[in-house]
């Protein structure tokens, strides 16, 4: 992000690419593979010295590269060598390591990692070599090595080039300098190294992922910093969950495995370019062929894919800044009661300490007088409590001096804290413990959900107990917190549920993440989405937002059109400046409100069933419809409409006074869910909205299971589930397929069948996707189904 003002202001997010463009700083490019063994995928690469020259031409200076002796004393290495080798995955996904400091590459495992090690693929032969290349394939694509001069090329199973790395002979421009090829520097501040990571870019490609960013999706063009920030707004280039991969249009996605700063230039210094500036002196490359979803399939199998959250948390979450009382927390069940609105968690800020904000894992004593039974008679009207924290402790928490004591907080390695708070060390296991502890004392008397606030402040400058320094433990502290949290959360309610802002690869393992503090602004709203896509579009199966916005109170237009986009989410919570409940506008507004919410209730079936379906593959609930329909040119650019699951378009309203919209449908035909107008595929419809103020298009042909609104998921009834058949307009079949996931207790039972004249039959191979098998009542589940019904959705 460009900055207003050029300060050295404490967290600000680092930009790596700046340290490349200065004068004294010694460049080395890769030039030449030493020598490689295609056997083991091993070799060295030679880099050559070079530096910026300054030179004059035509009224202005400019710094170009230029070849260079050393000049050091005593003598140093001219053009040094360093290792480098490639490691086979699996049939789509090849490991690039090189380092530019050690004489060896090292084991190299991290927290973002599923597994500790990672597996080796027979799916690689080499297929060519001779004395200037060797060529490695598989099923999807291949890598070619070129010697001299060295590059690395990667082809699809076509053999179309799909992007190699840049080389100082690929300079194409007057200035030698434009673009930035793959080399690495030596910082004459500090003697550290970093490397810049060059790719070529095709004409019309376009590049997506990097985390939840709120700017364009297509990445082509911008340059962002992988820095975990708290950009106070959801419209600024900053993130607080930067995600470092990166995946394209042309068949290719790269995960760079660092948690050090990166700064990536997508083509936004010299457009045919993609270089990943990393502040370190190794790079780790996990390069992914394949599909939009089978890129995305690859990573999360990699770092982890997302367990199914319990089906309570896909309910209304009622929040605000902040709930200040027992009574007040009471009121408001009772409000929802008396409005008839469903709802299942009822979200405390940070209001429910004695003194707000100072985080000490006690209600207050004066104004919750009976806090567990509060807990205890709220879940017997169907209502989960979810508190908020935060692992910053102030000097008048009660906490700070027992935290500094113990070493458990962040220190500056002189003996201090790292600034003003005590700032939780996720690092020192022994901290975690006590954090842990903190935690489920408030889990034992029935808080349901822990809220994981903040962790994007992580000192760079810190000493922390992994004897590893800021640099490298900034962005991994949100992943610590995440994981700290989902696991205590585990291990005392048996759930994966946690409520977090910052994130980092690997995160998606521990949901659920939601979109930080957005302006109640229609372009705050539509920064949401595109937040909540690229998130999903970077790993992440769950996501969530403030749905009419946090910071100041929602106008009601504005959150009378958000609302319903809010509940068709994976996840949906109303929070932010007061007030957020619908009834202190006015009964027109409380009863569209409830229509929303009932519409998510409704469909409670089908957002379940979709989202186990995500989570088994990796990929978001939530998402673009390039995801969806990638061999459609024209979706690549949408970033207005989204599917939720394979079957539901949705094309939110996103202007003060919009009551219609243009709209884009996919090949096939869909249907309007609210009117029943049907529309053709692969084209542009200008559509009004119906009584609910959002556009939702099923696609044609489609089973979608309902339910009768229940005040709460705890009391839904699921012996009345109702097949609703969206026929295709050339559909001659009287046969159609059907799958559920059913919440059982804790798990899920996964259940599949047809309904054949509209009679619903289930298939003999009934099984369950997390739960023993053998504990399914076939018997029970023959029995449920009698009670479902069918219904033909006539336009």
């Amino acid at each position: 992000m460009i900055r207003l003002y050029d300060t050295a202001l404490l967290c600000e997010p680092i930009d790596m690419s700046k340290a490349f463009g200065q004068i004294e700083n010694t460049y080395f490019m890769g030039m030449h593979i030493e020598h490689f063994n295609p056997e083991t995928a091993t070799g060295e690469i030679h880099w050559e010295r070079y530096s910026r020259k300054p030179r004059l031409d035509f009224g202005k200076y400019t710094l170009p590269f230029t070849a260079t002796e050393s000049w050091e004393f005593p003598a140093y290495t001219e053009s040094p060598s360093f290792p480098f080798r490639l490691e086979f995955v699996d049939a789509q996904t090849v490991r690039i390591r090189l380092t530019v400091r050690k004489p060896t590459l090292e084991p190299r495992h991290s927290l973002m990692l599923a597994e500790e090690e990672i597996p080796v693929s027979q799916d690689w032969i080499i297929e060519q070599q001779d004395n200037d290349h060797v060529t490695y394939r598989s099923a999807y694509g291949s890598v070619t090595i070129m010697y001299q001069p060295w590059r690395i090329e990667f082809r699809d199973a076509t053999g179309k080039l799909l992007t190699r790395t840049h080389h100082m002979a690929d300079q194409a421009s007057i200035l030698s300098s434009d673009p930035t090829p793959f080399c690495f520097i030596r910082s004459a501040k500090d003697m550290n190294r970093s490397l810049a990571a060059s790719f070529a870019l095709s004409p019309g490609e376009r590049l997506y992922g990097g985390g939840e960013s709120f700017l364009k999706m297509d990445k082509r063009g911008q340059k962002f910093n992988w820095f975990t920030y708290d950009p106070l707004s959801a419209q600024t280039a900053d993130m607080y969950k930067p995600i470092p991969l990166l995946w394209s249009n042309r068949g290719y996605g790269m995960f760079f495995h660092h948690s050090c700063p990166m700064t990536c230039d997508v083509g936004h210094h010299f457009d045919g370019t993609n270089t990943i500036y990393i502040g370190e002196d190794e790079l780790d490359l996990f390069f992914f062929f394949g599909t939009p979803k089978q890129i995305l399939s690859s990573y999360t199998s990699l770092t982890g894919k997302s367990t199914v959250p319990p089906l309570w948390s896909f309910g209304l979450w009622m929040s605000r800044i902040t709930y200040q009382s027992e009574q007040e927390v009471r009121e408001v069940a009772s409000q929802l009661q008396e409005h008839r609105i469903p709802c299942d968690v009822i979200h405390l800020d940070t209001g429910w300490f004695e003194h707000d904000w100072r985080c000490d894992y006690q209600f207050s004593t004066s104004r919750f007088d009976h806090a567990e039974q509060m807990i205890t008679d709220l879940r017997e009207q169907g209502y989960r409590i979810s508190l908020w924290q935060y692992p910053y402790f102030m000097p008048s928490n009660p906490l700070y001096e027992e935290i500094i004591a113990k070493g458990y907080a962040i220190s500056d390695g002189n003996g201090y804290i790292a600034g003003e708070d005590a700032i939780l060390d996720f690092s020192n296991p022994d901290a975690v413990v006590w954090y842990q502890q903190k935690i489920a004392g408030l889990l034992n008397i029935g808080v349901s959900a822990i809220k994981v606030d903040f962790g994007e402040s992580a000192p760079i400058h810190g000493s922390y107990y992994s004897r590893q320094k800021g640099w490298k433990e900034h962005n991994l502290y949100p992943l610590r917190y995440n994981q700290a949290v989902s696991e205590i959360t585990q291990k005392v309610t048996g759930e994966s549920i946690i409520w977090a802002r910052s994130a980092w690869a690997g995160s998606q393992r521990y949901p659920l993440h939601w979109g930080g503090d957005v302006e109640n602004t229609d372009n705050g709203m539509a920064a949401s989405l595109r937040a909540g896509m690229s998130l999903g579009l970077s790993g992440f199966t769950f996501w969530s937002h403030d749905i009419g916005g946090f910071v100041h109170q929602s106008p009601r237009e504005l959150y009378r059109r958000w609302m319903p986009f809010g509940m068709l989410t994976s996840h949906s919570r109303c929070h932010g400046a007061p007030p957020k409940e619908p009834w202190h506008y006015d009964e027109e507004f409380t009863e569209d409100f409830r229509k929303a919410v009932e519409l998510k209730y409704q469909l409670m079936p089908y957002i379940y069933t979709q989202s186990v379906v995500s989570a088994e593959q990796g990929i978001p609930l939530l998402r673009p419809l390039l995801l969806e329909y990638p061999d459609e040119p024209g979706v690549w650019q949408i970033e207005d409409q989204y599917f939720l699951g394979t079957d539901l378009l949705i094309a939110p309203m996103l202007e003060q006074g919009m009551t219609a919209r243009e709209v884009y449908t996919p090949s096939g035909e869909w249907i309007d869910y609210q009117t029943g107008k049907r529309y053709a595929g692969s084209t542009w419809h200008h559509i009004e909205e119906s009584i609910i103020p959002i556009i939702i298009l099923v696609r044609a042909g489609s089973l979608i299971p309902h339910v009768p609104v229940a005040l709460s998921t705890a009391w839904i009834d699921w012996t009345a589930v109702e097949w609703r058949h969206y026929e295709a307009t050339d559909s001659a079949s009287n046969k159609y397929d059907w799958q559920i996931a059913l919440p059982v207790d804790k798990y899920y039972s996964w259940l599949t069948g047809q309904c054949i004249d509209q009679q619903i039959t289930i298939e003999s191979t009934l099984s369950s996707r997390e739960n023993d098998p053998h504990s399914v009542n076939e018997k029970k589940y023959q029995e449920l189904i009698h009670t479902w019904t069918y219904r033909k959705m006539n336009s």
